[in-house]
Parts: C-alpha cells; structure tokens; sequence
C-alpha cells in the first residue's frame, strides 16, 4: 500500500503513540483522539474555503471578461501579485472590522445566529468518508445524522432575520426558510433512493459497495445507473439550492433585499455567515460524491495507487469548479419560478425515481436497465417540464423603446 494513503493514520497514531509515552492518563486517550480526528476538518475545509473564495472570484473575473484579485500576494513567497494572499487580506479586515449591532435588535439572538448556522455545518463533516477508513465519526445511521444535523439552518436563518428588526432581513429570512424547506425534500428523497438500493444508512459502507470493480476495472458507482444519474443530477441542483448558490440565491437577492438576512452583519459575523455557506456547499458536495460518485474510490482498478483522499478532494475540487461555472453563466431565477421547479418538477422526478429503482434495480444487465429506465426518464422529464412551462410555448420577446 502506498505510504501516502496512510500519511493520516500513521500522523494521527504516532501522535497518540507520543502522548502515552508521555505519560498521559489513559482515560484522556479517547479525547485526544476525538481532537486529532476534528483538527484536519477544522484546518482542512476552512483553508479550503479561503482558497475558493479567490479562485471564484478570479474565474468570475476571467468569465465576465474583467479583472479579479491580483494584488495581494502571500507574504515570504514568489507568489507576489497573482491575488493569492487575498482571503487573509479580507480575514484580517473581517477581525479588525467594527461590529454594528441596530439599536432595537435582539442582541442576544443577533449574537447567535452565525454561530448556531456554523456549528451544525462543521458538525456534518464528522460522518463523511475522506478516504478509505478515514471517517472522524463512523455511525451507522451517519446519513440521517447528516441530514438531521444540517436541518439547523432554517433556525439559524429565521434567528438571523427576525433579530436584525429589519424589513429585508426578515424578507430574506422567509425567502430563505421557505427555498431551503422545499428543495430538502427533493434533495433526502434523491438520496434515500441510494439507501435503497444500498441497504444502509452508512456513508461508509455505501462508499465501499461502489468500490469494486468489474471486468473492465471500471468501478461500480451508483452514478453508472440510470437510476443514480438522475438522482445525481437531482441531488446536486437541491445542493446548490440548499447551499443559496446561483441560479438558487433569492435569500440574497441585492437588487431587492440588500443582502438578505444577513443584512445588518458586519465584521466577523457576517464573515462567518459567508463561510458557513461555502462550508455547507462542501458538506453537501462531499456526500454527494459519497453517495453517487464513489466517494473515495477511483473509477478506474488500474488508478487505486493514487492515494483514496486524493481522489476524494479531486472530485470535491472538480465539483466546487462546476459551481463556480454555472453561477458565472446562468441568470438568477424569480421566487415563483424557483417555488415552481422545486414542486412540481423536482419532487416529482425524485418520488418517480424511486419507483424506477424499486423495478429496476433488481435486473441482473446493466444494459437492461438502461434500456428499461431511459423511456421512462425522458417521457417524466419532458411532460413535467412542459407541466412546469404551463404547456404555453413562449412567445416572442417584444422590445419598445421610449422615445
């Protein structure tokens, strides 16, 4: 085995191996333990949060033929004007920044609610599986663990909106709360589809039933399935939508509510509102690709010498690299039409797709199954999307002029 694919394990143990040989009371190994197993998350995903913070903002930049961060470089390195040392510009900015609180605001709820939206999202990445035997917390209900624990953020936005005494902030609250409650049952429904087909609650152990390989040594993922590419596709736009990533970021909708309801943060609180929502978009990739893409697995049998983590941050990374391109290129959607495509097109799919895998999945050809579910994808696709259009064709743009 490759000694990168250990490189954690091996750090974590010869650590734990140091402190009882210093002499540490055996009852304060297993939370020693419990804090080499946080202390990746809570470096790991925050640098990788900062790190796309500016390659979204340089991709924007190079899509929308403008300029992005290219000042700032990391101090004592070569890396001088590429715009690199950015996010520590802005995090210094963010601590040093003045903390105004409105006067009839509820402070204490005010004070809250960034902390009560991070905590929970930080808290999802305990069940994810990094790499092969890597998982902080291995549970075997971790998938209704992560759900349930990431179902805190309706509450810490409705904290948000309500304490600012804000019309926009409350506005964008109610905005949030009601996107965020309509596309979580499309995006549980898209997963527990894998559930049943799996047979598991466990993260990890769904990871390890899509790393076998066939007589191609192509890997046996669930997004090879007719079945599991659509729930992919229906997991992910839930994803973006939960996360209030564009073409889904009404909760934020600047040319009416300011900056939603977050409005009146500034500082550090509204810093930690602005990681929380990257941090959730990683929680939710991360399982996505746990649950359709194989999580820390390779696609191919001859690739497996490449460390497990690597392939689980390659695929996060490819996966962050689409987000930025579809909110680089696809305008944001209206109120109606979002509530629209969540219920009558989204829901849905997601409850059809769970009868296609109920019927299908039992089918010993692969071709067989692709065969059976294709007509009737295509035939639910195409008469809920004409449903959801009003079975109207659209007619021709009209463009007056005052004169």
């Amino acid at each position: 085995m490759n000694w990168l694919e250990t490189l954690p394990l091996t750090i974590k143990a010869t650590l734990l191996s140091a402190a009882a040989a210093a002499g540490l009371p055996e009852a304060l190994m297993p939370y020693l333990s419990a804090v080499l197993s946080i202390s990746p998350i809570l470096m790991v995903f925050p640098l990788l949060f900062a790190l796309t913070t500016v390659c979204e903002r340089k991709g924007l930049g190079r899509i929308q033929n403008r300029y992005g961060p290219n000042r700032v470089g990391i101090p004592f390195t070569n890396i001088r004007l590429a715009g690199f040392g950015q996010f520590i510009a802005d995090g210094i900015k963010s601590l040093t920044k003045e903390d105004v609180v409105p006067h009839k605001a509820d402070k204490l709820l005010h004070f809250l609610a960034p902390i009560v939206l991070l905590v929970p999202v930080l808290l999802t990445f305990s069940v994810l599986p990094i790499g092969k035997g890597m998982v902080p917390l291995e549970l075997d209900a971790g998938l209704l663990f992560f759900f349930a624990v990431g179902g805190t953020a309706e509450l810490a936005v409705f904290m948000a909106g309500w304490s600012s005494r804000n019309k926009y902030s409350l506005l964008g609250a109610m905005r949030g709360i009601a996107q965020m409650i309509s596309y979580e049952m499309p995006l549980i429904l898209s997963a527990l589809v894998v559930v049943m087909a799996a047979g598991t609650l466990s993260p990890m152990e769904i990871v390890n039933q899509q790393a076998v390989y066939g007589k191609l040594g192509i890997a046996q993922w669930n997004v090879f399935s007719p079945w599991g590419l659509l729930g992919f596709v229906l997991f992910f736009i839930a994803a973006l939508a939960e996360s209030n990533r564009s073409p889904f970021d009404l909760p934020e909708g600047e040319s009416e509510l300011v900056a939603g309801y977050f409005t009146e943060y500034s500082g550090f609180k509204f810093a930690l509102f602005f990681m929380a929502e990257y941090m959730g978009m990683f929680a939710a990739m991360g399982m996505g690709i746990s649950l359709f893409l194989g999580g820390w697995s390779a696609p191919l049998k001859f690739l497996t010498f490449i460390p497990s983590w690597m392939w689980f941050f390659g695929k996060l990374i490819l996966m962050i690299f689409l987000v930025i391109w579809i909110r680089g290129t696809m305008p944001r959607m209206r109120m109606d039409q979002l509530m629209a495509f969540a219920w009558k097109f989204m829901l849905p799919l997601a409850l059809m797709n769970f009868l296609l895998v109920g019927a299908i999945s039992f089918m010993p050809s692969m071709l067989g199954q692709w065969l059976a579910a294709v007509p009737i994808i295509i035939f639910a696709w195409c008469g809920l999307a004409r449903g959801l259009g009003g079975g109207r064709i659209p007619a021709p743009r009209v463009y007056r002029f005052a004169e």
